[in-house]
């Protein structure tokens, strides 16, 4: 089997990593592949099921052209900085052109110990890499910026972790594994040539992709800074609108490129409650549902305090640039939020009491323990004068009358009486749909599925889990079962762990 790897970060980044070698797996099993993103990266599907292509999954031969790298990175974990990370228990395999030409990491999770374990066995267990699998491809199919799963293997191993576990390696696809914490590892060694050579790197791997002019601005770094802000402002709104909760947001879990990575005490929120928590180390709330945006400027900040000595050779010229970006990201979070909301209420205009709409919407949803999945879904059938749904879920209350007067005015205000109103109404209902899924990883599902999987090598709860959050909008066609939430005793226990 020949893969065109390229591995340019371990071409133009010497010193930033650890050459390294695969450790294999006793007996794997290659237990899921993702057919359609194997397919996109150009490779054969079918090579991936053959002895070789297991060989190279399970990291027991790595394969022509690759060159296995453990990245370094520092990072600051719930609010400590620990200047040494790196890939403790990740591997990069080295990049391909997928079929668009787009540049893409191909790298394993639990793969082995490696220089950056810190003691740790660098093993994965078997139900943290499925759980990866879920999360991320449900939220591929929601249309939000992740890292992508492309393979899951067994590897015939019992590890220790809470208890004795099957474990497992993934192979994961991004657009690359640039953190902040890889900038902060620089940083706090004083070694702006490095700092500047991986701020180069990044910029040309992107920011400059649609103009390579870019590379040689003079203030590129000031623009590599705000890319990123402006990235992750759009990201965390996305998370929002759906209700996902990364449960670790540490700064070497926030990625240059503004994709989602590392699905390890993740959740999905059922009853809406904005400081809703479910990772089990996050004992203060730190990373609680409506932090997350504080959260993320905090975490830029510290990308932006890394970047100081290539702002401005001047130290309090680049303080003042820094904190200018750095500003910027309350107003585009508002911004792209507010768009968020917007289309999940239906509205294709602007309106001055806009956000003051959604955020009454989300009280009642508070206020009546209502699954904000259901909750914003339920909208749709409501645009289409049918309440029986809504009315279901919130009752009739004083209160949701009168927001669902001030609702309706507000999205009946741009159809206009024309020959064209129903068709307008139409696209907009459709506009609706694909901004309230039906569909969502429901922990309760997950959890069922994952344990039916390792415990019992029985793959059914999986696929079929698989197969509904990969139609996030559909209703007709999937067991309303995956609709459903769990019984509020089950949500109020809740816990997810991040498999280290």
């Amino acid at each position: 089997m020949k893969i065109a790897f390229d591995n340019s970060y371990a071409r133009e980044l010497t010193g930033m990593y650890v050459p390294w070698h695969v450790g294999g797996a006793p007996k794997p099993e290659l237990v899921w592949l993702n057919e359609r993103l194997s397919a996109d990266l150009g490779f054969n599907p079918e090579d991936l099921h053959t002895t070789k292509g297991l060989d190279m999954l399970s990291g027991t031969h790595a394969p022509e052209g690759a060159q296995a790298i453990a990245q370094a990175y520092a990072g600051h974990q719930f609010g400590h900085f620990s200047p040494q990370l790196g890939d403790g228990r990740a591997l990069l395999l080295g990049e391909v052109l997928d079929r668009q030409g787009q540049r893409k990491d191909i790298a394993f999770k639990g793969s082995g110990q490696t220089p950056f374990s810190r003691g740790g066995d660098g093993k994965a267990t078997l139900s943290s890499v499925l759980r990866e699998v879920i999360i991320s491809e449900s939220m591929h199919a929601l249309g939000i910026p992740t890292t992508r799963s492309l393979a899951a293997v067994a590897t015939g191993e019992t590890i220790m972790r809470e208890r004795a576990a099957p474990a497992g390696i993934l192979t994961r696809v991004a657009a690359s594994h640039l953190r902040v914490g890889s900038f902060e590892f620089f940083a706090a060694r004083g070694d702006s040539d490095s700092l500047r050579r991986l701020a180069d790197y990044a910029i040309a791997r992107h920011v400059a992709r649609h103009d390579s002019s870019l590379t040689e601005a003079p203030d590129r770094y000031r623009l590599l800074l705000q890319h990123v802000i402006d990235r992750q402002a759009r990201l965390i709104a996305q998370w929002m609108g759906v209700g996902f909760i990364h449960g670790v947001m540490n700064t070497d879990n926030m990625t240059i490129s503004g994709e989602t990575i590392d699905y390890g005490p993740c959740a999905f929120m059922e009853a809406y409650t904005p400081h809703a928590v479910f990772s089990a180390i996050d004992t203060q709330g730190r990373y609680a549902y409506a932090n997350q945006p504080s959260i993320a400027k905090w975490n830029l900040s510290r990308l932006a305090s890394a970047l100081l000595p290539l702002l401005d050779p001047e130290l309090e010229r680049a303080k003042v640039l820094a904190m200018d970006a750095i500003n910027t990201f309350d107003t585009l979070f508002a911004e792209h939020s507010l768009a968020v909301w917007r289309a999940k209420l239906g509205l294709d205009s602007t309106g001055a009491d806009d956000e003051r709409l959604a955020t009454d919407f989300l009280q009642l949803m508070h206020n009546n323990n209502v699954d904000f999945t259901q909750g914003w879904r339920s909208l749709v059938t409501a645009s289409q004068n049918d309440e029986t749904a809504l009315r279901s879920l919130f009752g009739t209350s004083d209160a949701v009358a009168e927001w669902l007067q001030r609702w309706h005015q507000r999205f009946n205000q741009s159809i206009t009486q024309t020959i064209d109103s129903a068709s307008i109404s139409t696209a907009r209902t459709a506009s609706m749909t694909r901004a309230n899924p039906i569909h969502i990883a429901r922990n309760h599902l997950v959890e069922h599925a994952l344990t039916e999987a390792t415990e019992r090598n029985d793959f059914l709860p999986f696929e079929a889990l698989m197969t509904a959050i990969r139609q996030p909008l559909e209703a007709g066609s999937i067991d309303s079962k995956f609709a459903t939430p769990a019984p509020a005793e089950v949500t109020a226990c809740y816990r997810t762990f991040c498999g280290t």
